[in-house]
């Protein structure tokens, strides 16, 4: 006997069952396009190098509410040790298993049926609902929703509102959103002494040696006390590269890497201008290259955080806590435009790991928050 499944687990299935591995999307974007095309949405498909994107929209009015979220998926791993093949989409007790269950074709799958449902109820709505969607969001993200917005920009083409489907609850569907993101600066450090034999150091700079201070005191410092949204800003070294892989010669330089999770307290320049006077003062040979990931955002308050509180409150039942917690999101390419953005989707528990899978009544649960949330901000009375 067949097992009946809702409209959003269907959809869901039918979205993980393609095997859309960072850049590819695998058919999931015609997919979406054409079920939004049915609703009245134009759509712009825009393709930057081999990134499939596109953006839909429904009204030419303000305000502007628009899902935005991405198609592709980080590598299943392994796939022997997966209990369901990785892009079977198969159900099992009640849960939703494959890669991007949760992250995040659940939450695409919960956009497309919350909008089905809500323009069928108010096909005359306030202002136009918008999708942006990516296929780079896992990967480099170069020439995904970075170059979309981007291209709004070009035309003046601004987002009122925006959810990003991420998943962003913990324990429970919507116990969480995050109204904003830490930035994320990394860089690579190069200190440079003189290579030559263990045994004669006077003839010899060991720049492992050198940068240890200089370390030391880069991990001790207090970047900034953080604020009611954010933590302090997180100094962490993820690797050291020197030597030749013998035990008796001085290696010619040092190679760190490290990377900042900082708040609004402080900006990039800041930090790298503050590491700057660090390696300076302990007399270092040094160069550095410096990678900004993003900038921190923060949606405080506004009619969108009010809209999700509201709408989990009257799905749920449950309060929800504001959280900036967590890595970084497209969020925070278009929060900068002037939007109030915010994530919310699925539990979080098993993103990026073997057997990711989520709930089917969470997926559908979901679908119902996002239905409710655009008809707090986009039906008058």
């Amino acid at each position: 006997m067949s097992q009946h499944l809702s409209p959003t687990i269907e959809l869901a299935k039918d979205l993980i069952s393609r095997r859309s591995v960072t850049p590819e999307d695998a058919g999931c974007q015609d997919l979406m396009i054409e079920r939004l095309e049915a609703m009245g949405f134009k759509i712009e498909r825009l393709q930057f190098e081999d990134v499939k994107n596109f953006w839909a929209r429904r009204g030419d009015s303000g305000p502007v509410f628009c899902f935005a979220g991405h198609t592709d998926v980080v590598p299943p791993g392994p796939e022997e040790r997966w209990e369901f093949p990785p892009f079977e989409a198969t159900i099992d007790q009640g849960m939703l298993c494959g890669r991007g269950a949760a992250d995040m074709k659940g939450g695409l799958a919960a956009f497309m049926t919350a909008l089905e449902r809500f323009i069928a109820n108010h096909p005359d709505h306030d202002g136009s609902i918008a999708l942006l969607i990516t296929s780079d969001e896992e990967g480099p993200w170069v020439n995904g929703t970075t170059r979309v917005v981007d291209h709004l920009e070009a035309r003046d083409e601004k987002i009122t509102w925006c959810i990003v489907g991420e998943p962003s609850s913990t324990k429970h569907v919507g116990d969480a959103i995050k109204n904003g993101r830490r930035g994320s600066l990394g860089a690579t450090l190069t200190v440079r002494g003189i290579q030559g034999h263990v045994a004669y150091p006077h003839l010899v700079k060991n720049p492992i040696h050198m940068a240890a201070p200089a370390l030391a005191e880069l991990a001790a410092e207090v970047w900034d006390e953080g604020n009611d949204f954010f933590p302090p800003t997180s100094f962490q070294i993820s690797n050291i590269n020197g030597g030749t892989g013998v035990t008796n010669i001085v290696p010619g330089h040092v190679d760190i890497m490290f990377n900042f999770r900082f708040s609004t307290e402080v900006t990039a320049d800041e930090l790298k201008t503050r590491v700057r006077d660090i390696l300076n003062k302990h007399n270092l040979d040094w160069d550095i290259d410096w990678t900004l990931s993003g900038n921190p955002f923060l949606t405080a308050e506004g009619d969108l955080v009010d809209a999700c509180q509201q709408a989990i409150k009257a799905i749920t039942g449950q309060d929800t806590e504001l959280s900036t917690s967590g890595g970084t999101s497209d969020g925070r390419f278009i929060a900068p435009t002037g939007a109030q953005v915010v994530e919310l989707g699925p539990i979080n528990a098993t993103i990026h790991k073997v057997n990711e899978r989520v709930s089917c009544q969470d997926l559908d649960t979901l679908s119902d928050l996002y239905e409710n949330v655009m008809a707090r901000l986009l039906v008058k009375g």
